[in-house]
């Protein structure tokens, strides 16, 4: 398998929709118009591809100097357990650089994942749930 990492293409929003529905990532995938001012708002985007398929994502809203958070980690379910979440993860950490710490909200799905990939879960976050 010859996947592509890329930081300077943003994905179509059909292409994440895709991969969302794929992934079995919870997003509002029946809002076209949401998803696409989700990414247009995000300003760190890493993606993998295969050929011209779209099969992962990692997307961050960040400062670039102090604080960063990683907002989705989506692999296309036929690309999961390749190594391809853990490759976008070391990717997005190398482009913040040693000064930014990266915090993540995880799937209740995924809790066993992070930590198998060098994450360390945290205990003092608070949360204002969306209301939708």
């Amino acid at each position: 398998m010859d996947i592509t990492y890329k930081t300077d293409v943003k994905p179509t929003t059909q292409q994440i929709i895709d991969l969302y529905n794929s992934a079995g990532l919870k997003r509002p995938t029946e809002d076209a118009d949401r998803i696409g001012k989700i990414y247009e708002n995000s300003n760190l985007v890493i993606t993998a591809w295969d050929g011209d398929l779209l099969v992962g994502v990692s997307r961050t809203i960040t400062d670039f100097y102090y604080t960063a958070y990683l907002a989705d980690l989506a692999i296309k379910l036929e690309y999961q357990k390749e190594g391809i979440g853990k490759k976008l993860v070391a990717l997005t950490k190398e482009t913040l650089g040693d000064q930014c710490m990266m915090l993540l909200l995880s799937a209740p799905t995924a809790m066993e994942y992070y930590p198998k990939i060098g994450m360390d879960t945290v205990n003092n976050g608070f949360i204002i749930q969306r209301k939708k």
